[in-house]
């Protein structure tokens, strides 16, 4: 298989210039009666093991917003949302939908793969260098990160990567690497 090349941030020199932490949001309080961009999370975060002197990024949902923000200052960006779609939370096949379109699946009224892995990309590219050098960590969410590391690292099974994911997760990346651990 042919992977893609690395994001410029693998490029970029630094001590920490190698790798993103990519934090997949806590579980939600689910909510259908508002979106799930505007849903907060269940519960406490358990700790995540972060370094302390990470630079944290995070989307500007409140479950991904509320999962690193108990360890420390946390700035937050857009680029790192979710995907944009047609409501489907309170219908059967939500989760089959979702498997579908990280395996490839066009979705009418979804945002397409190619524009959620270019903002996120250019997200990483951002805040790797207000990092300065310090640990990178972004908050985002499942979907999002499944493509952005599809497209970066070249994930083999990118549904059954999503499937995976924990709720929160931690992942190092490996831009230079393209490898992909779950730190938790």
């Amino acid at each position: 298989m042919t992977r893609p090349d690395p994001s410029a941030a693998a490029r970029l020199p630094g001590a920490a210039a190698d790798f993103v932490l990519l934090v997949r949001h806590a579980m939600p309080a689910v909510d259908l009666s508002v979106p799930p961009q505007e849903w907060e999370l269940e519960g406490s975060v358990p700790p995540l093991g972060l370094p302390a002197d990470s630079y944290l990024a995070a989307s500007t949902e409140p479950k991904a917003l509320g999962t690193v923000a108990p360890f420390g200052p946390v700035v937050t960006d857009p680029r790192f949302g979710e995907i944009t779609r047609a409501a489907d939370e309170s219908d059967e096949g939500w989760r089959e939908r979702r498997l579908a379109y990280v395996e490839g699946a066009d979705h009418p009224g979804w945002e397409p793969r190619s524009a959620v892995v270019a903002r996120f990309d250019d997200g990483v590219n951002d805040h790797w260098v207000r990092a300065a050098g310090r640990p990178l960590v972004v908050a985002s969410h499942g979907m999002a990160m499944t493509l952005w590391l599809t497209a970066r690292i070249g994930l083999d099974a990118p549904g059954a990567f999503w499937s995976s994911l924990r709720l929160p997760d931690v992942l190092v990346v490996d831009l230079v690497a393209r490898t992909v651990a779950r730190r938790l």
